[in-house]
């Protein structure tokens, strides 16, 4: 009797050993689950859905996500633009190096209306907002002092995308320009495809055909801090620029027509420079936007067969941005007109030189300067042109 007793009881412990071990294996798994998922969404958490869920237009507008296991980008289809970029600086630590809002009500009401955004029909500046094709001339809206910027009033930027996420690590954006929007002639169809590369690059991808002769420059706004989004001034960032040449400009930052050499000037970034070392040099010719907003005509050096553009180190981060293209040449821009009139996802004003851009690019008012790499476009031909912006950090 007593032993069977005892059998019984053993058998009862083994039970509730069974049932209390199973269950505290649950728990540590859950716990472990939860762990995971709130590291993998702590960023996420910093934007919420719901403040892109919106109609512009009569266009839905949302937020989309990309990513690898290294790199977590952000996107919104309005405006097609890069919301924000999340990658590891020299700690490990995840910063996000795009500036931008939290919000599409945010990107609409900006008083800088090209943050992150896919810049078109054509990028940068069209003097006097005039230019002639096929003996005809065009005239396009005036909205940077008496040119033309970034395809006119309502460029690209202010645009709902269609959009659709291929798969975890790529987006695609399609937008009909139509003959005559902003005075530009042409059925314009154009395909954006942003992804995320096995080797840690943000790569853009522009394609667009047209049923008239019409001009195209497509770019993208992003701008950059490397030490991260609200962290201050970009002016220690260290910049190489692979040009030998650049385009001199105007009071209106139109350029000359020349092309002359980097030797001996502030714009020459052969070598490594910090973005302030010599940037109230570059005011002597300037009226307004004081600092580096100008072309540089890249020299035709490659690294995996693409020009290599610029290399740019965060000075505080160690995070390194290098930039590859197939376009002829980069706009860089240090921020200048930046007026702390705004405020991004990070709490802080868009303050005075806190960001820069490097647009890869055809030249500023090419189709007026007949000495620049021409941005006609064909029916029958296909625009394409890819850039990548790579992301590591120093080996300290």
């Amino acid at each position: 009797m007593f032993n069977s007793i005892k059998h019984i009881s053993l058998i009862a412990i083994s039970i509730l050993c069974f049932v209390s071990c199973k269950k505290e294996k649950k728990e540590k798994v859950a716990t472990k689950d939860v762990v995971e998922v709130v590291k993998k969404d702590s960023i996420a958490s910093l934007l919420k859905t719901k403040n892109f869920d919106t109609i512009v237009n009569g266009k839905k507008v949302q937020l989309y996500w990309i990513q690898n296991s290294n790199i977590k980008a952000a996107f919104t289809n309005y405006g097609g633009r890069i919301v924000g970029l999340w990658v590891a600086d020299k700690k490990g630590k995840m910063i996000d190096v795009v500036a931008g809002m939290d919000s599409a009500k945010g990107f609409i009401n900006s008083t800088e209306p090209y943050f992150g955004a896919t810049i078109g029909r054509v990028g940068n500046r069209i003097a006097k907002g005039k230019f002639t094709l096929n003996g005809k001339e065009y005239s396009i809206p005036i909205n940077n002092g008496e040119n033309t910027l970034h395809g006119g009033k309502k460029g690209f930027q202010d645009v709902v995308w269609e959009a659709k996420k291929v798969n975890e690590h790529t987006i695609a954006l399609k937008y009909s320009a139509a003959d005559m929007e902003e005075g530009f002639p042409g059925n314009l169809d154009v395909t954006v495809t942003y992804s995320i590369t096995e080797d840690n690059a943000v790569k853009m991808e522009y394609k667009a055909t047209t049923d008239k002769p019409t001009v195209v420059n497509l770019t993208n706004h992003a701008f950059f801090n490397l030490n991260g989004e609200g962290s201050g001034s970009i002016l220690n960032h260290k910049v190489q620029i692979y040009a030998d040449k650049y385009t001199p400009v105007d009071a209106g930052l139109i350029p000359t027509g020349t092309i002359e050499d980097v030797e001996g000037t502030p714009f020459d970034f052969r070598t490594p420079h910090t973005i302030g070392e010599r940037i109230e040099e570059t005011n002597k010719q300037l009226t307004f936007g004081k600092g580096y907003d100008h072309n540089f005509v890249l020299n035709g050096s490659k690294k995996n067969g693409l020009n290599h553009v610029a290399t740019i180190v965060g000075d505080k981060s160690g995070i390194i941005m290098d930039v590859t293209s197939e376009e002829p040449g980069v706009q860089f821009y240090s921020g200048n007109f930046m007026q702390s009139k705004n405020t991004f996802k990070s709490g802080v004003k868009d303050d005075f030189r806190t960001t820069f851009a490097l647009e890869t690019q055809h030249f500023p008012d090419a189709p007026n300067q007949p000495n620049f790499p021409s941005i006609t476009l064909n029916p029958g031909e296909e625009y394409h042109t890819v850039s990548l912006y790579k992301f590591s950090v120093e080996n300290n």
